[in-house]
């Protein structure tokens, strides 16, 4: 499996996770592996000299993660370094250990803060200038939390129309009893909103008759901070990064491999504007689904997630592999006949650029997944 991994990087993207309610992982086991343990323990120590400096609390991330510590609102600052300080440990490892190098991947791209973590990990900012704009802030963030709803809304039938989400969102605000709005598209036909409030209420009980009668609307029982809402504003938390980020250092240099950025769905970091993307992030929805898309578009074939324990990209990736073998179980195409498609379409790139973004959806079912964490820790390394 490591030739394998190895050999196939150059068709790979690497996807970072975000925050979420648990974030450890498998962050403990690989902190206690012999192989692995030096290249986590740095990265964490690394991390929590940063926290410090940002929050001036002092933070042991390595005797955190050793003694399994979870996540609350309370932590939010602490679980952002660590985060990302696993996942440049995962790639420290998979280089160092296993020689393949992250830069030789075919693109990138992170949900949420993996986005932040993918712009370190491509030479874009240091790890200190990159985080420090998101700790100053993170106890602001988390306070906006108290209060906010998040809801998964979704389709069974027809595709949602954004427009008209957006527009409900916009009218259920503007009567200032509280901002709702979406955080993150995820597919053509599921959305994420955060609202404060009541604010989801008043969405499910007015998107009758606006939105398809398919349509659904579940509330997460947990509490998360609203980034990539409007609800940012409300502490000027965007304008306040802006100020922080415009001082830090880099921000320079085109990430390699290139991103394809949460904020415009699309490879569109340059050399000079990623602190304008950054800024955008903060108060923007992530459009999941058009970096999903732009990932199959791209010829794609194996998707190495990053982080511990990923959750919603992965989700993402095997709802529309199952979607797709289901759509094509009928008469119309065979298996056999999608697989030399997609062989065919691999061999002939001018055929891809000519054919239809849906037609690249048909590449779904043969995108292999792998979970960084899991596949470190099969690899014999004795």
């Amino acid at each position: 499996m490591e030739n394998s991994l190895k050999g196939r990087i150059k068709l790979a993207a690497f996807s970072f996770r975000g925050y979420n309610v648990t974030n450890l992982g498998k962050s403990p086991e690989l902190l206690a592996h012999a192989r692995y343990g030096p290249f986590v323990e740095k990265r964490l120590r690394q991390a929590s000299e940063i926290c410090t400096q940002a929050t001036r609390q002092p933070l042991d991330l390595v005797e955190r993660v050793r003694q399994r510590v979870e996540s609350s609102l309370q932590t939010y600052a602490a679980d952002i370094g660590m985060i990302v300080g696993v996942e440049l440990a995962q790639l420290d490892i998979l280089q160092e250990v296993f020689g393949i190098p992250y830069a030789d991947a075919r693109l990138a791209f992170g949900y949420s803060l993996g986005e932040v973590t993918a712009l370190v990990a491509g030479g874009v900012f240091s790890m200190e200038a990159a985080l420090t704009p998101l700790l100053v802030l993170a106890k602001d963030a988390a306070k906006l939390a108290h209060g906010v709803q998040l809801g998964v809304l979704f389709s069974r039938g027809p595709a949602l129309s954004y427009a008209a989400i957006e527009k409900l969102c916009l009218e259920i605000s503007n009567e200032g009893r509280g901002t709702v709005a979406v955080s993150s598209i995820l597919s053509p036909n599921t959305v994420l909103l955060m609202g404060q409030g009541a604010t989801l209420d008043r969405f499910k009980e007015r998107m009758k008759g606006v939105l398809p009668d398919s349509t659904h609307l579940r509330k997460n029982p947990h509490q998360w901070p609203p980034l990539h809402t409007p609800i940012c504003r409300q502490k000027n938390i965007s304008n306040r990064a802006w100020v922080l980020m415009e001082k830090v250092p880099g921000g320079f240099t085109v990430p390699k491999p290139p991103i394809v950025s949460g904020v415009t769905g699309d490879i569109s970091y340059d050399d000079h504007n990623s602190r304008n993307h950054l800024d955008d992030w903060i108060d923007h929805p992530q459009k999941m689904w058009d970096i999903i898309d732009k990932t199959l578009s791209a010829g794609i074939e194996t998707v190495i997630h990053v982080g511990p324990e990923p959750n919603i990209v992965p989700a993402t990736f095997n709802r529309l592999s199952i979607d797709v073998q289901m759509q094509l179980s009928g008469r119309s195409l065979s298996a056999l006949g999608l697989r030399a498609f997609s062989r065919i379409t691999r061999r002939r790139p001018w055929l891809s650029r000519l054919i239809s973004s849906d037609a690249a959806l048909l590449r779904a079912p043969f995108v292999e997944q792998v979970i960084l964490e899991d596949w470190l820790l099969e690899q014999k390394t004795d």
